[in-house]
């Protein structure tokens, strides 16, 4: 039965526990700010589509989801996919998949699939998480250095040669500022816990530009100058094209979106329980995540999920029932109505630290160093995943590292597995006289004694 966990929330709800949820939305509200202008410019489309994104879906995924504390929105899990989407079909092409991958996640929920994500295996998510790290690190090379390097290729070593051929157009100024925004995020976590780092690097490189640029005539590309203005408010609604062809020729790629959008939501939502000591519902919380991928391209929006770091903050903030996700959403709306005409002055250079240092954090090299030191086959499933996730396609990897992770399984089980044959005399029970039977075996008859699981790879 669907039961959004909000409305189980408001069961002895009270004014102290608004308060912290209030609190705590306020906070993640202008956390997600930077970030989803952030993933939508490293996803190839326009900043104003992630706040699109945070606001329509992260709303849905606290409305209807079954986590008490899961914060969604654009990731950049995301941002490999939607990039490639957009660079071979358009936007319009990106909204109908999303629309479809929406689909698909509800009918996951609704025939109770939420479990099949303990059958990833932790090799697997660990090897494309980072390699969906180096991929938007190798993303925003450019603008860390101020290249001009004109349209950029989607795959990976297209845009490794773009930036050899145009490293002598590096841009000083913001390579300077890049640097320095990309130190004060690291260091500035001793400062303060409470005030996201990226929040104040958004900030003082904008405050600092318009001085620099006005005083000094040093230039960088801002989001004003390369996606023009941003809107404050909301577009009205549109349908994506569903045509048949549209559909057969976008299955593929929709396919790809549920499948990641159902990982790492339900990922998130499981590290969200260890946090608070509590239990999601995954079968809602697909369904939730299929309603915000369906609402969210038909308001301009790209692909959502929920989002482990903004989840810790609104947890570590006091957020406990979804109406702190929901005022993060009313937040991020209020911010861009007023606000939004000023962020065309956010330098890409800023960004593309902010970026940089989301990559550090979902490489995860305390765990992929862990996974080196373990099994081989462990380490195996780890690189595939990694390679191919860097090089071809994440689904392509997920596909394959299941299937080396199976292969190596059933290895193991025959290694297990110990057969012995016999052709003459087989023992038997023991006896009356406290003897083993020796039971004499016909010519011609091999019998096998079996000790561990018997399936095909023992036989």
């Amino acid at each position: 039965m669907f039961k959004p966990e909000l409305f189980n929330s408001l069961k002895g709800y009270n004014g102290k526990t608004f308060l912290s949820d209030w609190i705590a939305g306020d906070i993640v509200g202008i956390v997600a700010l930077p970030l989803a202008i952030a993933f939508a410019i490293a996803s190839g489309v326009g900043p104003e589509r992630g706040l699109f994104t945070a606001i329509i879906a992260g709303f849905c995924i606290s409305f209807f989801g079954g986590s008490k504390v899961q914060i969604g929105g654009p990731t950049g899990a995301f941002a490999v996919i939607v990039f490639g989407v957009v660079q071979e079909f358009g936007f319009a092409g990106l909204a109908t998949a999303t629309v479809m991958a929406g689909i698909l996640l509800i009918l996951l929920g609704v025939f109770k699939m939420g479990g099949l994500v303990k059958f990833i295996p932790y090799t697997i998510v660990t090897g494309f998480t980072a390699g969906i790290a180096v991929t938007i690190f190798v993303g925003q090379i450019g603008d860390f250095l101020g290249l001009t390097t004109g349209k950029m290729p989607g795959e990976f070593i297209g845009k490794i040669v773009v930036y050899a051929k145009s490293i002598g157009t590096i841009n000083w100024y913001s390579f300077g500022m890049a640097l320095i925004s990309l130190i004060i995020i690291f260091v500035w976590p001793k400062v303060s816990k409470k005030i996201p780092g990226s929040l104040i690097v958004i900030i003082l490189a904008t405050l600092l530009n318009l001085v620099f640029e006005k005083c000094f005539g040093w230039h960088t590309d801002t989001i004003g100058s390369r996606y023009g203005e941003i809107p404050s408010s909301l577009p009205a609604p549109a349908l994506p094209d569903f045509s048949i062809a549209a559909i057969i020729k976008l299955f593929p790629t929709a396919i790809s979106i549920a499948v990641l959008a159902a990982i790492e939501s339900l990922l998130s939502a499981v590290v969200a329980d260890g946090m608070i000591g509590s239990k999601h519902d995954s079968n809602t919380e697909l369904v939730a995540q299929g309603i915000a991928n369906i609402a969210s391209p038909l308001f301009g929006g790209i692909p959502a999920t929920g989002a482990i770091a903004r989840t810790a903050t609104n947890i570590k903030n006091g957020g406990r029932t979804p109406i702190a996700g929901i005022v993060h959403a009313v937040v991020l709306l209020l911010i861009m109505m007023l606000l939004g005409k000023y962020a065309v002055y956010i330098p890409m250079a800023a960004l593309s630290a902010v970026l940089v240092s989301v990559a550090w954090n979902m490489a995860g090299l305390p765990a992929v160093k862990a996974l080196l030191k373990g099994q081989k086959s462990d380490i195996c499933v780890l690189l595939v995943t990694f390679i191919i996730t860097v090089f071809i396609d994440l689904t392509v990897a997920i596909e394959v590292g299941l299937g080396f992770a199976a292969f190596f399984f059933i290895k193991k089980m025959i290694d297990v597995s110990e057969v012995q044959t016999k052709h003459n005399v087989l023992t038997g029970g023991i006896t009356d006289n406290g003897k083993e039977e020796e039971l004499d075996i016909p010519e011609k008859t091999v019998v096998y004694e079996i000790e561990g699981p018997l399936f095909f790879g023992t036989v």
